[in-house]
């Protein structure tokens, strides 16, 4: 099935639904694209922690300190 196939299943799916159904749907698409991006986060802190791009907990405290004022 072609993505354009399932994204036209899936807005028919929709059209039909009853308003329960739609904010379950509503809420699991939102918690999908939530956890994405969170895994996303983490991929490119990882990536930072193996190229070294660090800071020690003193550099963070004088950053937060800056931030601060």
């Amino acid at each position: 099935m072609s993505t354009l196939e399932i994204r036209n299943e899936i807005l028919e799916i929709v059209k039909n639904e009853d308003e329960s159904s739609l904010q379950n749907l509503y809420r699991i698409i939102k918690s999908y694209k939530h956890q994405k991006q969170l895994d996303k986060m983490i991929e490119e802190g990882e990536e930072d922690i193996k190229a070294g791009r660090t800071y020690t907990i003193e550099e963070a405290r004088k950053m937060i300190f800056l931030i601060q004022l």
